[in-house]
């Protein structure tokens, strides 16, 4: 597949370094000579110098052959044009686009982005996929991952062995015999930084982060074995009154009625304005560092502090001194995927990277054949993909132990209809069924291949 990236910032250079090892033929437009120098020493891509939304510079990319337009850049209104002039110009069929400004994905506005106005196939926000992982992450404590699948009956949870966890060296057969009855299966270990899907004779140690697929409805319980029996949270303070902290706080006031949240906001006019906009919560002006600021908050009887600013030093600092104030766990924002090996020694429960956020929700509309759902995980090591089985997959008809997955591709659940079941060795999965797997990224072409609606498995 042919693929015009414009923007090579972060989201960018994820998507690109996605669909390159992936073999597809990507071409990145950035009109930074040094993010361009940058891109092009590092992956096996196609890198112009050039504004992303003048057609000589798509013309120059192959955009009159291109499958695909994915516009990233930092301003949406490039991104909109260019996926106009890849339209009208160059007749590219699919046009993806991030818009960051909410003034445009206010629901009277829908039509802006039509065939007849903007022919914008997929807007991706990253506010809005933020606000979510957000989201969900605060209704599963304990948890420093979780992903949602076929319409919410399956979840992929992501969870930290600690000392106390009771399953340690347990191997991963035995949690079966153990638990007969429990819908959850370990489909991803990531141990001293590497990932690797296990084996059945596997066991799991202590600061192994394990991915478990699961019927919703033994996640709980699922997470309970692993010696994580966290309770929501019913007071939570947010520090940053953006557009996430703002989604994110106006959330929790309609679907959490219980739960009380204050915000606190180092703009003033930012700060004035989310209390004008927010019904119950409270919204305090000041710098989420201040340790005075925290106390007035009542950050001792706080059990998420959440930090959601622009500034990825700011949200961990403020984080380490929310945790020595006393507040229960704590959730960041980093943009930087460089600090991520400084979470779990500064004692941060769990953290978000915006740019994987973004490159999963773009890649599901990427991928080909039945894929009905994807996202990334560990920065794009593996993926978890949910596809409908086709009587032309090799997956159809016989016992899973017959089928001889390549190693790093694990089925972690199978929906027919409306039951999950959580395979073994004799499941047969049938035409129609939906599956989630578990898949490192150098695997996840067969992934596709499988789900593909084609002949070449006859």
């Amino acid at each position: 597949m042919k693929v015009i990236v414009c923007g090579a910032g972060q989201v960018g250079f994820g998507i690109a370094r996605q669909l390159a090892s992936e073999q597809n033929d990507v071409t990145v437009i950035d009109q930074s000579p040094q993010l361009v120098h940058q891109i092009s020493d590092t992956l096996d891509v196609r890198a112009i110098v050039g504004h992303g939304a003048h057609p000589d510079v798509l013309e120059r990319a192959g955009a009159s052959s291109a499958d695909m337009l994915i516009a990233v850049t930092f301003h949406d209104e490039v991104n909109m044009i260019a996926c106009q002039v890849a339209h009208s110009v160059f007749q590219v069929p699919t046009k993806i686009a991030r818009i960051r400004s909410q003034s445009y994905l206010q629901p009277g506005f829908q039509d802006l982005f039509s065939q007849d106005h903007l022919p914008i196939d997929v807007i991706i926000s990253p506010e809005l996929e933020v606000g979510k992982a957000v989201l969900r992450r605060l209704a599963v404590p304990g948890a420093f991952d979780i992903l949602n699948f076929a319409d919410g009956k399956v979840s992929v949870v992501g969870v930290t062995l600690e000392e106390d966890c009771p399953i340690v060296n347990t191997p991963l057969r035995q949690l079966t015999d153990l638990f007969p009855d429990l819908k959850s299966r370990v489909v991803g270990i990531v141990r001293n930084g590497e990932l690797f899907v296990p084996q059945s004779d596997d066991p799991m140690l202590v600061g192994d982060e394990a991915y478990f697929a699961a019927d919703v409805r033994d996640v709980r319980r699922t997470l309970g074995i692993f010696g994580h029996e966290e309770t929501a949270a019913r007071r939570i303070i947010i520090v940053g009154a953006g557009n996430i902290g703002l989604h994110v706080a106006r959330e929790l006031e309609a679907n959490h009625t219980g739960t009380r949240v204050k915000l606190i906001e180092s703009d003033r006019d930012k700060a004035v304005q989310a209390a004008d906009k927010l019904k119950r919560s409270i919204v305090l002006h000041g710098n989420g560092l201040d340790p005075e600021l925290l106390q007035e908050a009542g950050i001792a009887e706080t059990e998420t502090l959440v930090t959601l600013t622009n500034n990825d030093q700011a949200n961990i600092l403020s984080c380490v001194v929310a945790k020595r104030e006393g507040c229960q766990r704590t959730m960041a924002l980093i943009n930087n995927n460089t600090y991520a090996p400084l979470m779990r020694p500064l004692g941060i429960d769990a953290f978000i990277n915006p740019r994987g956020a973004t490159v999963s929700t773009v890649l599901q509309h990427v991928r080909r054949g039945r894929i009905r759902g994807l996202q990334s995980v560990h920065d794009g090591a593996a993926e978890v993909i949910e596809a409908e089985a086709l009587e032309t997959s090799p997956l159809v008809g016989k016992p899973l132990r017959e089928v001889n997955l390549p190693d790093g591709i694990l089925v972690g659940a199978v929906i027919r209809k409306e039951e999950v079941i959580i395979p073994n060795g004799d499941t047969e999965v049938e035409a129609g069924d939906r599956v989630v797997l578990f898949a490192r990224s150098d695997q996840v072409r067969k992934v596709e291949q499988m789900f593909r609606v084609s002949l070449e498995f006859f």
